[in-house]
């Protein structure tokens, strides 16, 4: 056997490269010892979120619909005896009070008609005048027996038909004074008169009533809306909880709010309800009354209803923003006593004040998340941060 030359340098070289290797790999383990250690996982702690416990207060419940404005009175001012136009005597589209003169149609055959009238009913009354003196006469000459009861007769016949001429001759001056009267054309009540529909020097009323205008009265003002029956129902038993009566109903307040108006700012009073529903639709037409003394609400108005019909004392209340929807509805993310996130399905009811009413799945001291929703799920573990629910500044009336 041959002995390794420790001197040789060839050997002493492979040697070197063998420990070189030796370490390296021991270096590479170390690394990868060290990789794992700093690679180990630290959960994050629990997200901060803020919470908060509903609103309390009393909440007014409201029937809610839409409807739309009618003047309580609108009547075509018409030509009822026929003549030409003679004047207009209003500015078209302004206010008139009742008793305004507005048309005058040819006045003058219709006053002489009315003199020719008079006239023959003071003729009338000399001829009536006439046979009762002479009625008394004869009646006396009879007692006498200077006379026969023959020429009585004759002279009460005359006394009675000298009465009907009379009578007849105040009706026809009482049909021509109407005749005459209808030469001028009044406003029948207070209100806005439309523009003229004919002019003057046209000749109107001649086979029928010729329609001169229309006048409109605008204060106060009819709003006609409709009612489900579920709000019916609703209305009907809150009504008979508090022992009211149909006529009760009709006193009810309501509140009208314009599409570009924020709120209710009109006030009325239920003025009519109808007695039976509308089977095709499913309604119930009522009708308000709303004061308009500055003729804000025009007829023909698309308006915003609302009627209070009763007061819930401790209602609950949270943001809109809180509330989330899945396919199974509306629902609320609640922290529970381990502050681990838990969904609560709630029914919702309306928009009071800017905060929305949750009717039932929600409890006073319900912790409920009001931020951060989209960072929380259903059974994570969250760090509440405890806010207040700010309440905001109510819609103005």
């Amino acid at each position: 056997m041959t002995a390794t030359n420790p001197a040789d340098p060839a050997q002493f070289q492979r040697a070197r490269r063998h420990i070189g290797r030796a370490w390296a790999a021991a270096a590479a383990v170390a690394a990868l010892a060290g990789c794992e250690d700093k690679n180990t996982f630290i959960a994050p702690p629990p997200p901060k979120v803020d919470v908060a416990t509903p609103v309390q207060r009393p909440v007014t419940r409201y029937v809610e619909a839409t409807g739309n404005t009618a003047p309580i009175k609108s009547v075509d001012l018409v030509a009822r005896v026929q003549g030409f136009l003679q004047t207009i005597d209003y500015t078209d589209g302004t206010f008139v009070k009742q008793g305004t003169q507005l048309f005058t149609i040819e006045p003058e055959t219709y006053k002489l008609k009315l003199e020719q009238a008079q006239a023959a009913e003071t003729g009338a009354q000399a001829s009536l005048r006439q046979a009762e003196a002479d009625f008394k006469r004869q009646s006396d000459l009879v007692q006498r027996q200077a006379v026969s009861q023959a020429t009585l007769d004759t002279s009460t016949s005359t006394r009675d038909n000298a009465q009907a001429n009379l009578q007849q001759a105040q009706a026809n001056t009482r049909l021509a004074e109407v005749n005459y009267g209808y030469t001028r054309v009044t406003a029948p009540f207070d209100g806005i008169v439309s523009a003229h529909m004919v002019s003057v020097g046209e000749l109107v009323g001649v086979s029928s009533p010729t329609q001169l205008a229309t006048i409109v009265a605008m204060d106060p003002i009819y709003v006609n809306f409709t009612v489900n029956e579920q709000d019916v129902l609703r209305i009907r038993a809150e009504a008979a909880r508090r022992g009211l009566t149909a006529a009760d109903l009709k006193q009810f307040p309501i509140e009208i709010g314009l599409q570009t108006e924020t709120g209710y700012p009109h006030e009325g009073k239920l003025d009519y309800v109808a007695p039976t529903l509308n089977s095709s639709t499913g309604t119930l037409a009522v009708r308000g009354l709303v004061p308009n003394d500055k003729r804000v609400l025009l007829p023909g108005y698309f308006v915003r209803v609302r009627v209070p019909f009763t007061q819930e004392k401790d209602a609950l209340l949270v943001p809109d923003t809180a509330l989330g929807s899945d396919q199974g509805g509306r629902y609320l993310l609640v922290a529970n006593k381990d502050n681990v996130v838990e969904q609560r399905k709630v029914q919702i009811g309306p928009v009071d004040n800017g905060l929305r009413v949750i009717e039932s799945g929600l409890k006073p001291d319900d912790r409920v998340v009001t931020s951060g929703l989209l960072r929380v799920i259903p059974g994570q573990k969250i760090d509440p941060q405890q806010t207040k629910i700010e309440q905001p500044q109510a819609a103005s009336k």
